[in-house]
């Protein structure tokens, strides 16, 4: 368990499961609605939340952060506040040992340490799954992800001029690499 000092509360990062997938679901649907972290305007509906945390699952590799006192230190279960996961970084088998990650934390409740949590669990993990190497690509102007990443040693390696585009923007991707081995 992380202790989160600013708020007297603890934050204990865990496998998800089944059924954290609504708790999922809504925290990355408001990233869709509200933010240039998740490029994509589609938001996920119930099935198409199950379906891709069903593969996370199945990876093994989808990790969620509960909140709230007593619930959290008893093991009973706390508030989902964040969540992280990694994936094949491409499909082609020659990059089957590099993943990306995502973290997200919900609204109100970043800057607490939960996604430092959650990122050193999900490298820790992949690390044990024996992945060779982890990016993250991140919209270039969201500094706060720019700085956790750097603190766990991820180094920047290239910015792609207008990668994406959402809200009518254009939006550069840095993109982030950490070595997992050795």
């Amino acid at each position: 368990m992380v202790p989160i000092y600013e708020k007297r509360e603890v934050v204990r990062v865990r496998p998800a499961t089944t059924a954290d997938g609504e708790a999922i679901r809504a925290i990355r649907n408001h990233a869709v609605a509200t933010s240039t972290a998740l490029w994509t305007d589609t938001r996920q509906s119930p099935a198409d939340a199950a379906a891709w945390l069903a593969v996370h699952l199945a990876r093994g590799s989808a990790l969620v952060a509960e909140a709230g006192g007593q619930g959290c230190e008893s093991g009973e279960g706390g508030e989902i506040v964040g969540f992280a996961v990694y994936g094949p970084w491409r499909d082609l088998d020659g990059y089957r040992h590099t993943v990306e990650n995502s973290v997200y934390v919900r609204e109100g409740s970043q800057g607490l340490g939960i996604g430092r949590a959650l990122l050193g669990a999900l490298v820790d993990a992949a690390r044990a799954a024996g992945h060779h190497s982890m990016i993250a690509g991140i919209e270039s102007g969201n500094a706060p992800s720019v700085r956790l990443h750097r603190r766990f040693g991820f180094t920047e390696v290239g910015t792609v001029p207008e990668a994406g585009l959402k809200f009518g923007r254009w939006f550069d991707l840095t993109l982030m690499r950490l070595a997992l081995e050795g």
